[in-house]
């Protein structure tokens, strides 16, 4: 193979917004690339016509790696996700054809915390609220708000972003409280709790768990039940985490004071628009990682992942390395060996 040809399934604007000038020109001096020309969601089918003879494609989020796309592409070697969620990607089927596949490594940590952080302030102080407002031609009435400091900040998932939030939350004058099976805790500022404990104790509860079939509708009726009335709910994971019906009900109801969503299960992970029209809610088209270092960090991670494998490497952030027998029948070829 005289030019290796890398196919990137991110369109014009994901292009920009989620993998970045420098990342790209960076790929484009090791490999030939190819792209889509529109931001609309891939078939297998379409995306395997527009890949053939591709050696490695680079995905976003838009994109389904199963076993129709896989079976129409035997010159692939390896299917590069450009973030750490791969419940896109079929691992076992991609195995089965011995096709190697990658994950990026979280880079989103801080910007994802700030975005947390700033709209517990917003629903602290109705920011949003007298903005809209205003915008409207309408002067809003002086509002109390409450203060971060002494506040209890509860975290459901003590992970990567967790731990930088928790940080900020300590920063602030916070109490922070965190819930994780799997996590220790060892900061003496912390305190670990039951899901149900966090829950009764926190003014803020912010959702940051994996999205697992053991974790799906983890918040529902029985855990906004218990939350106080003045609490505040965040969701900056996975809609999958949420059963919508019961938040919508306790934002009715008056169970919960307020909610800001960067997810949920609407179109490409965003918030579903019943809430995010909610007037007590605070919503973003699933923002949170979305600033240029955030970015950057995965999508150079992708670079280095295709430099590595167009040396014969399995490169960092392998998923089934030893399934990867195209790649390695690809180096033997290359070196000439039998």
């Amino acid at each position: 193979m005289t030019h290796p040809i890398v196919f990137i399934t991110h369109g014009p604007k994901a292009l920009d917004n989620y993998y970045g000038e420098r990342a790209l020109s960076a790929l484009q001096a090791q490999a030939e690339v190819r792209r889509g020309d529109s931001d609309a969601e891939w078939s297998s089918e379409s995306l395997a016509k527009a890949a053939r003879g591709c050696q490695i494609i680079v995905s976003d989020r838009r994109v389904s790696c199963d076993e129709l796309l896989l079976e129409r592409l035997p010159d692939l070697l390896a299917f590069l996700r450009c973030a750490v969620d791969v419940r896109n990607i079929d691992l076992e089927a991609a195995s089965d054809h011995g096709v190697l596949v990658t994950q990026a490594s979280a880079g989103f940590m801080t910007s994802v915390s700030e975005w947390i952080v700033g709209v517990m302030l917003d629903l602290s102080r109705r920011i949003s609220a007298a903005t809209a407002a205003y915008h409207a031609g309408i002067t809003p009435a002086p509002s109390m708000g409450r203060e971060l400091r002494h506040a209890t900040l509860g975290i459901i998932g003590y992970g990567q972003i967790g731990k930088t939030l928790a940080d900020l939350g300590l920063a602030f004058g916070m109490r922070v409280v965190v819930t994780d099976p799997y996590a220790e805790v060892s900061k003496p500022d912390l305190h670990k709790l039951t899901l149900p404990e966090l829950l009764v104790q926190a003014d803020y509860v912010v959702c940051l768990a994996a999205a697992t079939p053991q974790t799906e509708n983890l918040m529902n009726a029985a855990a906004f039940a218990t939350m106080k009335p003045s609490a505040y709910f965040v969701n900056a994971a996975r809609g999958n985490l949420v059963d919508e019906a019961a938040l919508l009900q306790a934002l009715d109801s008056g169970q919960l004071a307020g909610c800001a969503l960067d997810v949920g299960r609407g179109p490409d992970q965003m918030p579903s628009p019943e809430l995010a029209r909610h007037r007590r809610v605070i919503a973003t088209p699933h923002i949170g990682g979305l600033t240029p270092a955030a970015i950057e960090h995965q999508s150079l991670e992708t670079v280095q992942q295709v430099a590595d494998i167009l040396q014969g490497r399995i490169p960092h952030g392998a998923l089934n390395a030893a399934a990867a027998k195209r790649l390695q029948q690809w180096a033997r070829d290359r070196r000439g060996a039998p």
